[in-house]
């Protein structure tokens, strides 16, 4: 049974939901106690300024939990799990820089938004050069509404992946900076991600529906499992009030890993329409910027 895909995506699923369950008050013990709190600008509304001092890296607790559960039950032999891993723990890494800047050193900016880009652009650039040199990846992309319409992109597919990737994990973290609840959409959008990681790495349904095939890709349906089932146990202390906020740390990283997934099955329109929210707080968020800018 533990062949099935489906079993092993429940299994992980469920898996990252008791790491979670088990290991969210130790953690959340423990940042209270060294004091690692919520910094809140004095620019914003007051009902924000309740937050101050609320523990965050939160997202320490998700990627222990989804890091686990993936390693229990996904094919260690599948490169996909290790490009998506690689991307997943490398953007967490730059979050949880910013977020020890900020929370622990005291310091409310935090490592330079030139830094940051740079770091998410060497990440994604790693993974889709990996991406491109795996045997038996063709550099195409897929477009809906068109059935098998699959153009070749060659080495486009490099920089149109990075760009995606860098600008999904920002648009995530811009979600969760607004109020600290990006992990409910994140959720729905891993499940949307998995759901068709499963569909597009079975040829058979696959080319029932008329989308790409990618072979191997249905093992990312347990990563999206995982991320699920981790982040419904976060959202159980994340609820109001929170007890915790997953912080850069989680938000980079997510950000990261579903794009990554959406880049390896060819369905970022569908991350795009599943993950709409992140890219409208996006877009709003570089109109306010703009606006005072050049309006005051």
């Amino acid at each position: 049974v533990f062949r099935y895909l489906t079993f092993r995506s429940v299994g992980a699923a469920l898996t990252a939901l008791l790491i979670a369950f088990i290991a969210g008050p130790t953690l959340i013990r423990l940042l209270e106690n060294r004091q690692i709190g919520q910094t809140i600008r004095e620019d914003t509304p007051d009902r924000h300024q309740t937050k101050r001092g609320t523990p965050t890296m939160g997202g320490v607790l998700i990627l222990f939990a989804v890091l686990t559960s993936t390693l229990l039950w996904a094919e260690w032999t599948n490169p996909f799990v290790w490009v998506v891993l690689f991307v997943t723990l490398g953007c967490g890494t730059i979050g949880f820089v910013d977020d020890y800047k900020k929370a622990v050193l005291k310091n409310p900016k935090g490592i330079s938004a030139r830094a940051k880009l740079i770091g998410q652009i060497s990440v994604a650039t790693c993974a889709a050069v990996w991406l491109y040199w795996l045997p038996g990846f063709d550099a195409s992309i897929s477009l809906p509404l068109l059935k098998n319409f699959h153009p070749m992109i060659g080495w486009l597919y490099i920089p149109i992946a990075v760009v995606f990737i860098v600008g999904f994990s920002n648009a995530v973290n811009l979600t969760d900076g607004l109020d600290g609840l990006a992990i409910g959409p994140t959720m729905i959008s891993a499940g949307v991600i998995g759901l068709f990681s499963y569909v597009v790495g079975n040829s058979v349904i696959a080319n029932y529906l008329e989308l790409k095939h990618v072979p191997a890709a249905g093992t990312l349906a347990v990563f999206c499992s995982s991320l699920m089932g981790a982040g419904l146990g976060f959202l159980w202390y994340n609820t109001y009030p929170a007890s915790v906020f997953m912080g850069d740390t989680g938000a980079l990283a997510l950000g990261g890993a579903l794009s990554t997934v959406a880049v390896i099955i060819r369905q970022e329109v569908v991350l795009v329409i599943a993950g709409g929210l992140f890219l409208v707080e996006m877009f709003s968020v570089m109109i306010q910027v703009a606006s005072f800018k050049t309006r005051g």
